[in-house]
């Protein structure tokens, strides 16, 4: 009887124990295996990242390859259509020519090589206009922001305003006019652009071509909610106004290297 109870008494302890190391020996095999799926989808999540920003980087080179054309050509026609402007016109160009052969080809430039290229667009167009016509160029930029010449701004960035703002404006009009307004403070790249449009041209801006649509694609790829952009039109005056902060969107940049 008591050898019987010792035997029964080691069976379930041989059991307990045989189970113990099934149940560990399972829970060890889903761990691992666990583990690997999750290494599998850190692996998978990586190349979906890889694969994004390679898309992205596609599209802001494809909209890089049918803006620089466009821009060429608006401003060949302005130095053409004034020949008596030439020698002014093609010093200008040439400082626009470098920028757009060299720096646009970077992801980023900085704020001060920005600023130079757009007051050279600006007086390249100018060129076409009436001398009298009322331009209100304005800037407050401050160069001792130390994001002003840091590479944190996309390039060419600011050539859909200016480019749309001498397009769209009606020059015949008495009271017509263009104000453009630079600014960097406290990290912040605000560009506002005004200008006194036709019915006609009105219209047009609705619609959007693609210089408009181009600038969405890139802002939205790049600064993501870093930037903030706005369009409006009330009694013939158009106004786009754009802000980046630039400064919050390059602490993400040196964070995320």
């Amino acid at each position: 009887m008591d050898g019987n109870y010792y035997m029964i008494q080691d069976h379930l302890i041989f059991i307990g124990v045989f189970a113990v190391f099934f149940f560990l020996t399972i829970s060890i095999y889903l761990w691992i295996q666990n583990r690997k799926i999750k290494q599998n989808n850190n692996k998978l999540s990586e190349a979906n990242s890889l694969i994004e920003q390679r898309l992205n980087d596609v599209q802001l080179e494809q909209i890089g390859n049918k803006l620089n054309p466009h821009l060429f050509k608006n401003i060949l026609n302005s130095v053409q259509s004034h020949a008596y402007q030439t020698y002014m016109s093609l010093d200008k160009l040439a400082n626009v020519l470098d920028y757009i052969l060299y720096e646009s080809n970077h992801k980023f430039v900085s704020p001060k090589e920005e600023f130079g290229f757009a007051l050279s667009l600006i007086e390249i167009n100018k060129i076409k206009v009436n001398p009298l016509f009322d331009f209100r160029i304005k800037s407050k930029i401050d160069k001792s922001d130390p994001i002003y010449e840091e590479k944190v701004l996309a390039p060419l960035i600011s050539v859909d305003l200016i480019e749309n703002a001498f397009k769209h404006t009606d020059f015949l009009a008495q009271d017509s006019f263009i104000a453009i307004h630079m600014e960097l403070e406290e990290r912040v790249f605000t560009m506002k652009v005004s200008n006194k449009a036709s019915l006609k041209n009105i219209l047009e801006k609705e619609k959007s071509g693609f210089g408009s649509q181009s600038l969405d694609q890139r802002l939205k790829m790049i600064y993501q909610n870093f930037y903030h952009i706005s369009k409006s039109s009330k009694n013939g005056i158009f106004t786009a106004e754009l802000k980046i902060n630039l400064g919050e969107f390059y602490d993400k940049m040196r964070y995320t290297r």
